[in-house]
């Protein structure tokens, strides 16, 4: 190695720690404004003091194609202290020449977005490689012992990951909820790089194959893939979930759940890492699930098995006072909350009493999704009022069937509270106060006896002599026209 060279790696390690040393939290550098038609341009992104957990796709550059990504770290203790540096590397080479723009474009590097101006990039004719000046030498090949014409060897790492879906249960009844999530996991002892690839329009594929046509869904709405630690027969894992939700099936019978194919973003790994090189190739692995089978059995014989809701659920009563006067209305709540498909929970039914008076109630829900399960609480609000007074106990008055899959019984909700009810009787004030019109109106004024029979029977004769007479006459005249 002759001294121009030597001095060339010094001078360049001098500002490579200087730079570690000093650079900022995060910092996007951009290749050189011209190259040439042989040449890479690159985009680069250092963070500094933590590792790179997690990045976006790097942009798109028209007349420009991706040729992989490389990672880079290192470490230095300068006066006592440690400071640490980590690189993503973007590669691209020119398909053509031109002059062409990276546009101002947006990174996110764990979790946290960072942005940059972009540049102008100028591709003229390509480079000369011989000589030191040109864009094929290497200054650093011999020193990491490659040559210049070497080209860097890829190997595929064996990865320890599978992509899953799950379902809670695998045998419910008619109505009754099964959770299910898809996910995708590696080990903690994984060493294959792995990234997702376009989860998003994968996911919008599978759920076409995947959603049962006759049932409701509760989706959870997951909008970040997140990593979760946890443990499988006594080894820890990463999930990353990517969908879930609980459907609630209308109809009995099967449902089918098919193998699912999952596409991620697999790096192979240079054999021979070199410190400025491309150490890391893109490459693609799909990872498949295996098929689930949920089957579905019909409700036992109700009167009203095709209306009862199915799940788990408890009453919950709010009542504004336990003594009123009559005439006066109060409020009721009969809320009914639990697990199970709370926007199909129907209005308790209503039984029928005298001078007990209530319309149809105000309806309000709250659905909560979360810890594998839906459930909330549904509650109607009726305005009830009494026209005569006396103890009312409103078990007798609301009451709300349904089926428990967990005791597999038919089960009733019935309220817990009595009225008080003080006061004169409203009762005939109720009645004049609805005016029933028509018919009603002329029971003041009508005769209250029965007709006598004999009159209809001479009026049907009458009626049947002026008949018979005017057909007779109808004749005469036809035949003295003729």
């Amino acid at each position: 190695m002759n001294k121009t060279i030597t001095r060339f790696i010094f001078v360049c390690f001098s500002f490579l720690f200087v730079g570690l040393a000093y650079s900022q939290e995060v910092d996007i550098e951009l290749g050189p404004g011209e190259i040439g038609l042989n040449e890479t341009f690159t985009i680069k992104v250092t963070l500094s003091n933590e590792k790179i957990k997690s990045y976006d796709q790097f942009p798109e550059i028209t007349g420009f194609q991706k040729q992989g990504i490389s990672q880079s770290s290192s470490m230095n203790l300068i006066n006592g202290q440690m400071s640490s540096s980590n690189s993503i590397i973007q590669y691209y080479k020119p398909t053509r020449k031109g002059n062409f723009t990276l546009s101002n474009f947006e990174i996110n590097i764990n979790g946290a977005a960072y942005s940059s101006a972009g540049k102008r990039i100028v591709v003229g004719d390509a480079v000369n490689s011989s000589g030191l000046g040109g864009a094929g030498f290497d200054p650093f090949a011999d020193f990491f012992g490659r040559s210049p014409a070497e080209q860097p060897e890829f190997v595929e790492l064996e990865d320890d990951a599978f992509f899953s879906v799950t379902v809670d249960k695998e045998k419910i009844y008619q109505g009754e909820g099964f959770n299910l999530s898809l996910a995708f996991f590696m080990s903690e002892a994984n060493q294959a790089p792995l990234q997702f690839y376009e989860p998003g329009k994968q996911l919008d594929a599978i759920l076409k194959k995947i959603k049962p046509a006759n049932a409701w869904e509760e989706n959870f709405n997951i909008s970040n893939i997140e990593p979760e630690q946890v443990t499988i027969n006594g080894k820890v894992w990463t999930k990353f979930k990517v969908y879930e939700a609980t459907f609630f099936p209308f109809s009995e019978g099967k449902i089918e759940i098919p193998r699912i194919p999952w596409e991620m973003i697999k790096y192979k790994v240079a054999k021979n890492p070199t410190f400025f090189g491309a150490n890391r190739q893109e490459d693609f692995k799909t990872f498949y699930s295996s098929p689930k089978t949920i089957s579905v059995i019909p409700l036992p014989p109700h009167p009203l098995k095709n209306e009862v809701s199915v799940g788990q659920f408890q009453l919950r009563e709010n009542i504004t006072s336990v003594e009123v006067e009559t005439g006066q209305g109060f409020d009721y709540n009969f809320g009914i909350s639990g697990v199970g498909n709370i926007n199909a929970v129907s209005a308790p039914k209503r039984i029928p009493t005298a001078n007990l008076n209530t319309f149809d109630p105000n309806v309000r829900q709250q659905i909560n999704r979360g810890y594998g399960r839906v459930s909330g609480i549904k509650d109607f609000n009726y305005y009830i009022t009494f026209t005569e007074s006396g103890d009312y106990n409103l078990e007798k008055n609301f009451e709300w069937i349904y089926f428990d899959p967990a005791r597999a019984v038919y089960d009733t909700l019935k309220s817990a509270a009595i009225i008080k009810v003080v006061g004169e009787s409203k009762t005939n004030e109720a009645i004049s106060s609805q005016r029933l019109g028509g018919l009603y109106d002329r029971i003041g004024i009508e005769d209250n006896r029965f007709l006598n029979e004999q009159y209809i029977y001479y009026f049907t004769t009458a009626i049947n002599i002026f008949l018979l007479a005017s057909m007779v006459l109808l004749a005469i005249l036809i035949l003295r026209k003729k």
